[in-house]
C-alpha cells in the first residue's frame, strides 16, 4: 500500500487549500478558513490546487520547466502544471484510469529493472526493490501502488466475450525517451525528469498528453507491423488461468505482489517529517479490516470532517463525491458526523461523536442510497454508444437493467432473454467475471461489493453479453515424457500419470523425439487440474513441463507479413538476456515471444505450426541456436512453412555462428527495436549442417574391432568439430563452469577462465597423429605431428578466430558456409591455438571434404558447437545432415548504417528508454 508520503509532491510549499472533489467540481456550500477558489481542468478527477514551488520543477503536460513560484498540483495523482497547461490537459487522473479501459486486460508483474522509471500511479520515482513492472506494457509501479492500478494491459489476443470494434491505440502515460517527439505538433513531448507524455504500446507513436487526442484512434501497429503477430489473429481460452500462464512467465515474482496491500504502515508514518496533526488509519472496506491494510490520513488544523472523508477518498484514489460517504470507528462503528470540527489543539466540539473521542482507525463506508447510475458497457459495441448509464433502484434487477439497456442501444426488438449482465472485476492482477441471475438486485450486488471494498467498486464494471454458445478448447502442450513412444504408448503414460478424462481430453499432436504431447481439453477446470498437476510429476525421475499455448488463425500468406518466432535465452548473456526478453514483449505480440528456459524450443515452433510464413530470432548463443535448430530439423515435418529463416541475437561467449553472419560478437545494449529492424531486412542465406554418427567400439591397436562399447549416438554439427587439445581445454572449462555457474556471467569472466584452463595444458602432449586415422571422400589422409584436429563448417572458431587463414592455396577452395563441404584443420598445442587467436598464425590445413571418416584407439576428449565429452574409442562418421538450414545474414548496408546513426535510432525507437531498454 502507498504510503501516505507520496500523496503529497517533496519538493513544495503547499497552501493550506483544498480544491474541488476528484468527482464532480462543485463548490462546497461551507468554505473552512484559508479555502481557495477552485481550479478547474477539461481533464476528469483531478483535484487541482494551487502550490508555491521551492524547487525546480517540470510540468507534465508540456514536459517544460516551470518558470516562477506557482504550479497547480493534483491531489490525488500529484500531477503537477503550469496555469496555461490547465485549459489544454487532457489526460485523466489515476482515480479515473478504470473508466478508460476499453478491452479489461490483466497485467503481468515482475521485479523491475534498474533503469530510472516513473510510477503511472503516484508519478513518483520508482526506487530500490519495492518498484513493479509490467512485463508485457510499459506499465511501472510501486509495489504499494500495484493495487491501485488497474487492468489496462495491452489485448494481445481475442477475447472470447469482449470484443472492441477496431484495433485502437493502446496510450499508455509517460516514461518517453527525453528526445521523443509529439506526432501531432513535433514538439519534443518526453522527459526523464516527470513523468510527461503519451505513447501507443503497439506502433510507438508519442504524443503530448494535450495532443494525443489528435491521432488517429485506428492502430496500424508502426514499423515492425510486418512482423508482429496481430491480436486478431490470436486465439486464446484462459478462463482460471492467469496472464503468467498464458505467456509462458515464470511467476517467481508474483509474491512481491501478493503481499503488496500489507506494508508496513510505520515506516510509512515516518516518512511524514514532523507530526503537525492527528493521523488516521482508515480502511476502504471489510476486506482491508481483515487483512489489516490502511492508509493514513493526516488530519490538519480546524479541518472538517467532510473534509477527512475527503482526504480518506483521494489515499484510495477513488473519484466519488465526499457527501456520498462517511466514517465509521473500527471498534465500535462509531459514525463521523459530517459538521465535526477537530481544532488544532485535538479538541472538539459538542455536537455528536468525533475523531478525537474515538480512535485512531476509522473504516470508510459508502452511504445508502434509494436510486443510483450504473454504467453498462456493451460486450461487442455496433455502431452507436458503447456505454450507456442506467438508473437503478432497490426494485431493479439484471432483467429490468438488461431491457433498459436494449431500448437505450435502440435495440428493443431483440429478445431480452438471449443476453447477460456480467459483473467484470478489473484487477490489475486478474481480470473476474460474474454472470448475474435476472432475478438479482442491482443496489443489493453494488452495497455487497462496496462493504467487501470501496477500491473494488471503483475497479468493477457492468457488461451487456450476448449469450453464445461458445467451444471451449484450451490447449496444453506437456513435456518431460519418455522420447520415442508411439501414441497409443504416449496415451496410456498420460492415463497414468494424469488421470486424464478421456472424454474432455484429446491428443492433438505427438512429438516423440522430444517427449511431448499436445492436449485439447474442452473443459476449464479439467484443463486447470491437468496443468497443474504435471508440474508436481515426474517420468523416469525427470519431472513433466506444462505450457498453455495459443492458437494462431491461419490465414492467407501475404509478402509484406512474416510474423517473428522470438526465442531469448535469459542466462545467456548475465541479466541482458532477461532484459530482452522484456524488451521483444512490449516491442511485438508476448504470444510470440518465448523463454527458451521454459519447454524449449517445440513450444514457439508448435504455436507457429500452422503460420504460412514466418521467421525465428535466437538470443542467445551458438548452443542456444543448435538446439533451436535440432527442435527445427525433428519436427519440420509438422510444420507448413518447413524452413523459417533463423536471425541470432549473440548473448553467449564465443558467438562464432553470429560473427559469421554479421550479427556482431556479443550483444552490447543495442536498442531493441532496431534489432528488429535489422532482422527484418536481413538477407536470407542458406548454410550446410552435418551429422555426426558416433560408433564406440573397443579398437584394438591393429586397427581391428574387438567388441562392442555403448550404443551408437549421433549429433547434430553447425560450426565445428574438435578433438584433442581444443575439446580438452573446453571440457576443463564446461566443468569449472558446472561447479560455479553464478560466476559464469559475463563474456569478459568466461574468456579469462578459458586463457587460465588453457595456460594449465601448455606442457599436455598427446601426439594426436598417432591415435587417429582419418579418411576424407573415401581417401586416407595422412596427419601431421598435431595435438587437436577441427573440422570448420564456418570460417569462425574460438570466438571469431581464423583457423582456415586467407592465404590462398591452389590445392583447396575458398571455404563457404553453403558450399556442401568441410575443411579439416590442425592445431599443434596451446600456443599454437593462441597464436590463431591473436592473428599471428593459421591452422595447419590438411582436407577438405564432405564425408569423413575416423578411427579412434584410445578415449578422447572431442566438442561440438562447444559441448565437450570424453568420446571411447570407435568410429566417427561425419556426413551432410539433409537439406540446407536457412539464416538471417544481416545486411552490409544496415550494418554500416547502425554504427553512423545509432544515437539517432535509439532516440527515435519506441522501445528506447533511458539506457536502452
Amino acid at each position: 500500500m502507498a504510503d501516505s508520503a507520496r500523496n503529497r509532491p517533496p519538493d513544495l510549499d503547499a497552501e493550506d487549500c483544498r480544491i474541488a472533489s476528484p468527482s464532480s467540481g462543485k463548490k462546497k456550500a461551507q468554505q473552512s478558513p484559508g479555502m481557495r477558489p477552485k481550479y478547474q481542468s477539461s481533464a476528469p478527477g483531478h483535484c487541482l490546487k494551487r502550490v508555491t514551488l521551492t524547487k525546480p520543477t517540470f510540468c507534465h503536460s508540456c514536459s517544460d520547466f516551470i518558470w516562477g513560484l506557482v504550479g497547480f498540483l493534483c491531489e490525488v495523482c500529484n500531477f503537477m502544471c503550469h496555469e496555461k497547461c490547465l485549459k489544454t490537459l487532457r489526460w485523466a487522473c489515476s482515480c479515473m484510469t478504470p473508466s478508460l479501459v476499453r478491452v479489461p486486460i490483466a497485467h503481468c508483474f515482475g521485479p523491475a529493472g534498474q533503469k530510472k522509471r516513473f510510477c503511472s500511479v503516484c508519478r513518483k520515482l520508482t526506487e530500490g526493490n519495492g518498484a513493479l513492472r509490467c512485463e508485457v506494457c510499459e506499465l511501472h509501479v510501486h509495489a504499494d501502488c500495484a493495487v491501485f492500478s488497474c487492468a489496462d494491459c495491452r489485448s494481445s489476443h481475442l477475447d472470447e466475450t469482449l470484443e472492441q470494434d477496431t484495433f485502437h491505440h493502446h496510450w499508455r502515460e509517460g516514461n518517453l525517451p527525453s528526445a521523443a517527439r509529439c506526432d501531432v505538433c513535433r514538439r519534443s513531448c518526453g522527459s526523464s525528469e516527470v513523468l510527461s507524455g503519451m505513447r501507443c504500446e503497439w506502433c510507438g507513436v508519442t504524443s503530448h498528453a494535450s495532443c494525443y487526442l489528435g491521432v488517429p484512434p485506428e492502430c496500424t501497429l508502426g514499423r515492425l507491423r510486418c512482423m508482429t503477430l496481430h491480436p486478431d489473429r490470436v486465439r486464446l481460452h484462459f478462463r482460471n488461468f492467469s496472464k503468467m500462464h498464458c505467456y509462458r512467465i515464470a511467476e517467481s515474482c508474483s509474491q512481491e505482489l501478493d503481499n503488496s496491500d500489507d506494508v508496513d504502515q510505520t515506516a510509512a508514518a515516518s516518512k511524514e517529517g514532523p507530526e503537525t496533526g492527528k493521523q488516521l488509519k482508515v480502511y476502504d472496506g471489510d476486506d482491508a479490516v481483515k487483512r489489516g491494510s490502511f492508509r493514513l490520513v493526516s488530519i490538519m488544523r480546524a479541518t472538517k470532517n467532510e473534509e477527512v472523508v475527503e482526504a480518506a477518498l483521494r489515499a484510495f484514489y477513488l473519484p466519488d463525491d465526499p457527501q456520498d460517504f462517511e466514517l465509521k470507528e473500527v471498534s465500535y462503528t462509531h459514525r463521523l458526523h459530517s459538521e465535526d470540527i477537530l481544532n488544532r489543539n485535538g479538541g472538539t466540539d459538542n455536537r455528536g461523536g468525533s475523531l478525537k473521542d474515538g480512535g485512531d482507525a476509522w473504516l470508510l463506508r459508502a452511504k445508502l442510497r434509494d436510486t443510483e447510475v450504473i454504467k453498462v458497457y456493451t460486450a461487442r459495441p455496433r455502431s452507436g454508444a458503447a456505454v450507456v448509464s442506467v438508473s437503478v433502484s432497490k426494485e431493479s434487477t439484471a432483467a429490468s437493467v438488461l431491457s433498459e439497456v436494449l431500448r437505450l442501444l435502440q435495440r428493443q426488438e431483440e429478445d431480452a432473454s438471449s443476453f447477460s449482465l456480467m459483473e467484470v472485476y478489473m484487477s490489475s492482477k486478474q481480470v473476474q467475471r460474474q454472470t448475474l441471475t435476472p432475478q438479482e438486485k442491482i443496489q443489493d450486488k453494488l452495497q455487497e461489493i462496496r462493504k467487501v471494498s470501496l477500491r473494488q467498486m471503483n475497479q468493477t464494471r457492468f457488461y451487456l453479453v450476448e449469450d453464445r454458445k461458445s467451444v471451449v478448447q484450451v490447449s496444453l502442450l506437456i513435456g518431460g515424457l519418455t522420447p520415442l513412444l508411439n501414441r497409443e504408448e504416449y496415451v496410456q503414460l498420460i492415463q497414468e500419470q494424469l488421470s486424464i478424462k478421456s472424454h474432455l481430453v484429446t491428443l492433438s499432436h505427438v512429438y516423440p523425439t522430444q517427449g511431448a504431447v499436445a492436449l485439447q481439453v474442452s473443459c476449464f477446470s479439467e484443463a486447470e487440474r491437468i496443468y497443474m498437476l504435471a508440474k508436481d510429476t515426474s517420468v523416469n525421475n525427470k519431472t513433466l513441463t506444462s505450457l498453455v499455448i495459443a492458437e494462431i488463425e491461419c490465414v492467407a500468406p501475404r509478402e509484406d507479413i512474416c510474423p517473428l518466432l522470438v526465442f531469448v535465452n535469459p542466462k545467456s548473456g548475465g541479466m541482458k538476456g532477461r532484459e530482452l526478453l522484456y524488451a521483444f514483449r512490449k516491442l511485438l505480440n508476448p504470444h510470440q515471444v518465448f523463454d527458451i528456459s521454459n519447454g524449449g524450443p517445440l513450444a514457439g515452433l508448435h504455436t507457429f505450426r500452422e503460420v504460412p510464413k514466418f521467421r525465428v530470432l535466437v538470443c542467445g548463443g551458438d548452443g542456444t541456436t543448435g538446439w533451436v535448430l535440432g527442435v527445427l530439423e525433428a519436427i519440420r515435418h509438422k510444420l507448413v512453412c518447413r524452413e523459417p529463416p533463423i536471425g541470432i541475437v549473440p548473448l553467449g561467449t564465443g558467438n562464432d555462428l553470429a560473427r559469421v553472419l554479421r550479427w556482431g560478437a556479443g550483444y552490447g545494449g543495442e536498442d531493441p527495436h532496431h534489432i528488429l529492424v535489422s532482422v527484418d531486412e536481413a538477407d536470407e542465406v542458406l548454410m550446410d549442417r552435418w551429422t555426426i554418427l558416433l560408433d564406440a567400439q573397443d579398437i584394438s591397436e591393429d586397427g581391428k574391432e574387438n567388441g562392442f562399447l555403448e550404443p551408437p549416438k549421433i549429433v547434430q554439427m553447425n560450426n565445428y568439430f574438435g578433438l584433442g587439445i581444443d575439446a580438452d581445454v573446453s571440457l576443463d572449462f564446461h566443468q569449472a563452469r558446472e561447479d560455479e555457474p553464478d560466476k559464469f556471467t559475463s563474456r569478459f569472466h568466461n574468456k579469462g577462465v578459458y586463457v587460465k584452463v588453457g595456460l594449465q595444458k601448455i606442457s599436455a602432449t598427446r601426439s594426436l597423429h598417432k591415435e587417429l586415422r582419418l579418411q576424407v571422400d573415401g581417401r586416407d589422409v595422412p596427419l601431421p605431428h598435431i595435438e587437436g584436429l577441427i573440422f570448420l563448417n564456418i570460417p569462425s572458431w574460438g570466438s571469431g578466430a581464423d583457423l582456415w587463414g586467407s592465404e590462398v592455396d591452389v590445392r583447396h577452395g575458398k571455404p563457404r558456409i553453403d558450399d556442401g563441404m568441410l575443411e579439416v584443420v590442425g592445431v599443434t598445442g596451446v600456443v599454437h591455438m593462441g597464436q590463431v587467436q591473436s592473428g599471428l598464425r593459421s591452422g595447419i590445413r590438411i582436407a577438405q571434404g564432405n564425408y569423413i571418416r575416423l578411427t579412434v584407439n584410445k578415449p578422447i576428449p572431442v566438442q561440438v558447437d562447444g559441448e565437450p565429452w570424453i568420446q571411447p574409442p570407435g568410429h566417427i562418421i561425419i556426413s551432410a545432415a539433409g537439406p540446407k538450414v536457412r539464416m538471417l545474414r544481416k545486411s552490409k548496408q544496415k550494418q554500416k548504417k547502425s554504427s553512423a546513426s545509432s544515437k539517432d535510432r535509439r532516440a527515435e525507437s519506441p522501445s528506447s528508454r533511458e539506457g536502452g531498454h
